[in-house]
């Protein structure tokens, strides 16, 4: 009996000492652990073809969903210059660029609510700031985007999903090794966790972007260069990454996407009609989408 009594105290204890570390949330703030990581490198490539305006299933249903009745906030992520020389891209500050000049044209946008986070400036730390800097501003009815262009990874993270494989975009903390500083979707998805507006766009344009799914939320539109396996892509005939060229520079600032001419003399592409031109026309990529948006999206 008295073998029996020890046995159980000795569990119990064990359970109180075990437990809590269990339970214990990590925290996001900071990065990560992770093991198995895996870079995927956005591949830069030299004088490929332009698209072919390939018929694809629409994302766009030609009626517009409810207007943005508040402020505009963005952060724009673009990182070409990673530390060192390993890592560098060609174009994804281009891509950044390029969203910039279309919310602050196009839609609306004021300068003064946009972070813009280009290469040395796009830290994890800049990131999450500005993230919670949006949040401590934004009310119901206000407009938040979201656009990161650099790398992608994938690895396994204490990042407070139930994923095996956690998909990630890389800022630019690192060395010139070559180590870097992952985000990772679940963290990501802690950032935008108690945002008062539901009416929220992503637009990712790195590899394995398809990953970005755990950011679905009701009024969500995430836009994904690719697939949760594929690797997207940027070339000198673009200027650009791929998706973004399609989605943005020929998309909206050229308006080659309006298929729908929802506000007569006004730039209206919607996120929608944005990302079916750039599904239509991008070369050895696959664009996903999660539109939990009713109706189309004119930011």
């Amino acid at each position: 009996m008295k073998k029996v009594v020890v046995a159980i105290l000795v569990a119990v204890l064990v359970l109180v000492l075990i437990t809590p570390a269990v339970l214990a949330k990590p925290d996001m703030d900071k990065p990560l652990p992770a093991t198995d990581v895996e870079l995927a490198k956005k591949v830069t490539l030299q004088g490929k073809p332009a698209g072919v305006g390939k018929p694809v299933k629409q994302a766009a249903t030609g009626i517009l969903g409810e207007p943005s009745s508040g402020a505009k906030y963005a952060v724009i992520v673009g990182i070409s210059d990673y530390p060192g020389t390993v890592n560098d891209l060609q174009y994804c500050d281009d891509d950044a660029q390029d969203i910039y000049t279309a919310l602050t044209t196009l839609y609306g946008y004021s300068s003064s609510n946009i972070h813009l986070l280009l290469d040395m400036d796009a830290s994890f730390n800049a990131t999450r700031d500005a993230i919670n800097d949006i949040k401590s501003k934004a009310v119901v009815g206000d407009e938040v985007v979201f656009f990161f262009s650099g790398h992608g990874t994938k690895g396994v993270a204490d990042d407070g999903d139930r994923e095996r494989t956690d998909e990630a975009i890389v800022s630019h903390d690192g060395d010139p090794s070559g180590n870097f500083i992952a985000i990772w979707d679940g963290q990501l998805e802690d950032w935008f966790t108690g945002f008062d507006t539901s009416r929220i766009i992503f637009i990712f344009d790195s590899c394995l972007a398809g990953g970005m799914t755990d950011l679905q939320a009701p009024g969500r539109v995430i836009n994904m260069a690719c697939s949760e396996s594929g690797l997207s892509y940027e070339d000198d005939s673009w200027g650009n990454g791929q998706f973004t060229y399609y989605f943005v520079d020929q998309g909206m600032l050229v308006s080659k996407a309006d298929k729908y001419d929802n506000i007569p003399s006004v730039a209206d592409v919607t996120i929608e009609e944005g990302f079916d031109y750039a599904k239509a026309n991008c070369l050895m990529q696959k664009p996903t989408i999660s539109d939990s948006f009713n109706n189309d999206l004119l930011l």
